[in-house]
């Protein structure tokens, strides 16, 4: 069995905007950045993580992910690259960093999200992971996982080598720590220390000081450009040199530093030899091109996809899927090209503790990019991402089932979404002279549009499909302290079996969240010719089902990252996956531990299949072999 490298942290969703400026802005005196293109990347621990992976060791994140579209952004970058998410809830909205770049400056950052929330408690399962891992990176960024009094009792009780990258807002590393990797400022700030003396006198004061106060092994400040310094039990320092001289963008290279540390420790190295292994790790990593080369865009992972997108592959434009939240500016913090190799932030930082702008190993994903004239994925408006909910009616409750419920009531009844009834409206002239006809849907504004020979893409304007809409479910039926219900499925011919399993689902919770297949990840499981009904058609045929609260679409040939970020209480799927008591585990068992989740099978109508169905209507007769 692979041991797992463990890295416990706060990650963020860095995004990199690349521009050109060729004009002033005619009412102030600033740059215009025209947009080229966008780049997403998990980061804090997210992109410790990445850069972990493929290493030879199973890697598993314990962090905190918010129920909005960041949040599931996160999650499909970080299942694409290999790394197991073993998820903490978190109030409010995911951090994001922007950066604004141009010919490889950056000209401005910007983080939103706003003031850290404090995250939820871990599970027994992630307790038992930190228990038995080869090795422990603590990625603090100052956001409240690292302290969490559970998770500081778990550290502190573990075999493991501990590698502890701190931030000053965070709190100090638990006694124990093997090695604790602060940049030259954050030593500084954390040691609180008088300046006076050169450079290394300045760093080892700090470092001691560190090491004494906090009760770790040793402590290595990391120096840019000219490598770092281990302080360690003896009286003199070891000085670590960088083996290049590089000029490039920082930013992440204190995380390169850190994971290729935790790596060399978990395989039996001395601190002093995993300190000279980081120091040449983080400088190649800069003198090779920083993030943008170790997180290729093109090595884009699936995504949850926001209602009734077609995939993002399809312009010539666009490597990798497209991002879901938010306006088209992208994030990440602002490290500007320079020397220092070893900082976690950029040189310009006055804190030195800002975030990485991105990660992730080499080809296995974690990064996605898009044109910005790309319409694919692209908002309408700033204030106005595609797949945002309408702003009508309450997106959790279609129509109240008791004083106090907070979600829909269980039943099988099947109308539109929106619509004030399920009968078909007569045909009419379409907006471009063609004809409508069909049920009634809700618009942007909450108005009734109508769908037929128009495009379906209106189903993305539903105020129950795609990612925002399922985490405002989510968040609102745990607030409550309601149940979470999830199932899946390609759903290609929606026939009464899956409406069974539907409303058998939603009985055993306060909300039915339905994840679906995307039309490329059916074609990827059941070959070309399927499916045979579109992505954005399933899934509003799903959302108009009165025991469906919300409909997410996933790109994965499995919904392993959507419950990494949902993380249902519990997770069905109809009989025919399940023989009984003596039968093995659902695939997704080991996912819905991770939070103390559960697996459910209940049972399914015999003789409904949608591979039947089909092959029926090819063979000209019906399902169960009887003539037209």
């Amino acid at each position: 069995m692979t041991r797992k490298l463990v890295v416990v942290g706060d990650t963020l969703l860095d995004r990199d905007v690349e521009g050109v400026v060729n004009r002033l802005c005619p009412d102030s005196p600033v740059p215009v950045l025209d947009e080229n293109n966008s780049v997403d990347r998990p980061g804090g621990a997210g992109l410790a993580a990445l850069f972990a992976a493929g290493r030879g060791y199973e890697v598993a994140l314990v962090t905190a992910l918010a129920d909005d579209e960041g949040g599931a952004r996160l999650s499909s970058l970080l299942t694409a690259a290999g790394v197991q998410i073993y998820g903490l809830p978190l109030p409010g909205a995911t951090p994001e960093k922007i950066r604004l770049r141009t010919r490889g400056r950056v000209l401005l950052r910007h983080d939103r999200g706003g003031p850290a929330g404090p995250p939820g408690e871990p599970s027994d399962a992630v307790l038992e992971l930190l228990a038995g891992a080869a090795g422990i990176l603590v990625s603090d960024y100052g956001r409240g996982v690292a302290r969490l009094p559970a998770l500081r009792v778990a550290l502190a009780n573990t075999t493991a080598p501990i590698v502890w990258d701190p931030h000053p807002r965070g709190p100090a590393a638990v006694p124990g720590v093997r090695l604790a990797t602060p940049n030259e400022v954050e030593a500084r700030e954390l040691a609180g220390l008088a300046s006076g003396g050169s450079r290394l006198a300045i760093a080892s004061r700090c470092a001691q000081a560190l090491r004494q106060r906090w009760r770790v092994g040793a402590v290595a400040v990391t120096l840019g450009g000219e490598g770092a310094l281990l302080s360690h039990a003896g009286g003199t320092p070891l000085a670590v040199a960088s083996p290049t001289c590089a000029d490039g963008d920082t930013c992440g290279a204190g995380d390169r530093f850190a994971a290729a540390a935790t790596l060399a420790l978990a395989d039996g190295a001395l601190v002093s030899e995993a300190v000279q292994q980081a120091v040449a790790e983080a400088s190649e990593y800069v003198a090779d091109g920083g993030v943008a080369t170790a997180v290729p865009a093109a090595s884009a992972g699936g995504r949850m996809r926001p209602a009734g997108k077609a995939p993002a592959s399809a312009p010539a434009s666009v490597s990798g899927p497209a991002a879901v939240s938010g306006p088209a500016a992208v994030s990440g913090p602002a490290a500007v090209s320079g020397s220092a190799a070893l900082s976690r932030s950029a040189p310009t930082s006055t804190t030195g503790s800002g975030s990485s702008a991105g990660g992730g190993s080499t080809a296995m994903g974690g990064s996605a990019t898009r044109s910005a004239s790309d319409p694919v994925g692209a908002p309408t408006s700033a204030s106005d991402p595609v797949g945002a909910s309408a702003s009508g009616p309450d997106p959790v409750g279609r129509s109240a089932s008791a004083p106090g419920s907070v979600g829909r009531p269980a039943s099988g009844s099947v109308r539109p979404a929106g619509a004030a009834s399920a009968s078909a409206g007569p045909v009419r002239p379409g907006p471009a002279g063609g004809t409508q006809s069909g049920a009634s849907g809700r618009g942007r504004t909450g108005t009734p549009v109508r769908f037929g020979a128009a495009p379906v893409m209106a189903v993305g304007w539903s105020d129950r499909i795609g990612a925002r809409a399922a985490g405002d479910v989510v968040a609102r039926v745990r607030a409550a302290g309601g149940t979470v219900v999830a199932t899946g499925g390609c759903f290609d011919l929606l026939h009464a079996g899956h409406v069974a399993t539907l409303e058998a689902a939603r009985q055993l919770g306060d909300c039915l969240v339905v994840c679906v297949n995307s039309d490329d990840s059916v074609a990827g499981l059941k070959g070309p010719d399927r499916p045979l009904v579109r992505h954005a058609d399933r899934a509003r045929l799903l959302a108009a089902l009165g025991c469906v609260d919300a409909v997410l679409i996933f790109d994965e040939s499995t919904p392993h990252a959507a419950l990494s970020w949902l993380r249902p209480d519990v997770w069905v799927k109809g009989g025919d996956y399940g023989t009984g008591a003596d039968g093995p585990d659902l695939p997704e068992a080991e996912i819905l531990h991770r939070w103390g989740g559960n697996t459910v099978v209940v049972p399914y109508l015999d003789g409904r299949s949608t591979s039947e169905m089909i092959a029926a209507a090819r063979a000209g007769g019906r399902p169960g072999g009887r003539p037209r």
